[in-house]
């Protein structure tokens, strides 16, 4: 089939980038309110969860993605490793997820926070993986409307997009 008119001399993109880079050292960002909504509304949460991880020990289960284990052979060097390394973890965590909340209405955003943004919400993807138990294999092709994980499973996503758009964007 032919192209015919002006539409076979000029390429139509039907989907508008999140994410552009303006110069070396800006981007804007255009995301809907709603979008917005949602990333205002689960940094807190996720900010709770990382508030209750104790320096040493066993981590929630949900936030395992997020402070690896070192050593999984050796149970004494991974609590050596994790009494040096989990306080600079979480710190650095929540000044992604500071940054993120921040900054989640501007339209510009500088390299540093357009990282930190890249970080929360992939700390946001992992913890709702793990909650949903998703693989990396795991298709969405299929989506139940009467699963009660529909809106988790979608919103899961719907990160695991937004991050690939940023990734994308810094990659240019």
């Amino acid at each position: 089939m032919r192209s015919v008119g002006n539409h076979a001399t000029r390429q139509v993109n039907i989907f508008k980038r999140r994410f552009v880079r303006t110069s070396d050292a800006e981007f804007t960002i255009r995301i809907s309110d709603e979008e917005r909504d949602l990333l205002d509304h689960l940094v807190p949460q996720l900010r709770e969860l990382l508030m209750s991880t104790a320096p040493t020990g066993e981590v929630d289960p949900m936030t395992r993605r997020l402070f690896p284990t070192a050593y999984n052979q050796d149970a004494e060097d991974d609590a050596t490793y994790q009494e040096q390394k989990r306080d600079r973890l979480l710190v650095s965590r929540l000044e992604s997820l500071e940054i993120l909340e921040t900054t989640s209405r501007a339209t510009t955003l500088s390299v540093e926070e357009l990282d930190a943004w890249a970080n929360a919400i992939n700390q946001l993807r992992l913890v709702l993986g793990t909650r949903l138990d998703v693989g990396e294999d795991d298709e969405t092709t299929d989506m139940d409307p009467d699963d009660p994980d529909n809106a988790p499973l979608a919103t899961y996503h719907y990160l695991s997009h937004l991050l690939g758009e940023i990734l994308d964007v810094r990659m240019r």
